[in-house]
């Protein structure tokens, strides 16, 4: 954790992204910067609670931190409580997030599930700024159900832009859903080998980071070509 004062950051703004999952936008009191790289976490201090990690949604060049938070325990639930106007405490920056401008000229493969989409969401904000330094983008993002997807309303606007977007869900029954089922490391078959030169950037809980690691080396992949936001 940096050793430098906490920062103050004002809620400018809230949005419901699926059951039980909210964006925030946050600016910074003072007006400054914070300098981060996508797929780093903000550790904030949320009143009395424990500081807590969040990975940055927003892209490094946006206006506003954006932030996604899934209610739980501590921290997510103080969150829940609060509105517009609000405060949290900004400790630090942590992880190492991304290094995209090592991967110039590759094909992008960006694997999420559940609020992993935070740290990729960065990611391909950052990417589609600058959009021709890049090969093929494909967002491969799972959820348990429909409703627990995030960003839908972003999802026209990243295909518009050129990305192949296809999801996933792991609990079909009982739900309205045409798309396919299963996990998001089952994707990853019918895709991979239409790329030519293709980089991993994966989010998500451990467990299916570990999978989803495993899956990309039976496939060939190199260690050096998966990334992880932590």
């Amino acid at each position: 954790m940096s050793s430098a004062p906490p920062r103050q950051l004002i809620i400018t703004g809230i949005r419901e992204q699926a059951r039980e999952i909210r964006s925030f936008n946050l600016t910074v009191s003072d007006g400054s910067a914070v300098v981060f790289r996508p797929g780093q976490v903000a550790i904030l201090r949320v009143q009395q609670e424990e500081p807590a990690y969040f990975a940055f949604a927003s892209s490094p060049e946006d206006t506003e931190l954006q932030i996604l938070v899934k209610r739980t325990i501590g921290a997510s639930v103080a969150l829940f409580e609060m509105d517009e106007e609000s405060s949290v405490d900004l400790l630090g920056v942590a992880g190492n997030g991304f290094d995209l401008d090592a991967q110039v000229g590759r094909d992008l493969v960006f694997v999420a599930m559940g609020t992993g989409v935070a740290p990729l969401r960065s990611a391909l904000r950052c990417v589609l700024k600058r959009r021709e330094r890049f090969g093929q983008l494909v967002v491969l993002y799972g959820a348990r159900t429909p409703e627990e997807f995030c960003y839908r309303d972003e999802a026209d606007e990243w295909e518009k832009a050129g990305v192949e977007l296809r999801r996933v869900i792991s609990r079909p029954d009982g739900h309205d859903w045409s798309g396919r089922t299963g996990y998001v490391q089952s994707l990853l078959d019918h895709v991979l080998p239409d790329l030519k030169s293709p980089v991993a950037l994966v989010c998500g809980s451990r467990e299916m980071i570990a999978q989803t690691k495993d899956r990309l080396q039976q496939m060939g992949f190199s260690a050096e070509d998966i990334l992880t936001n932590y």
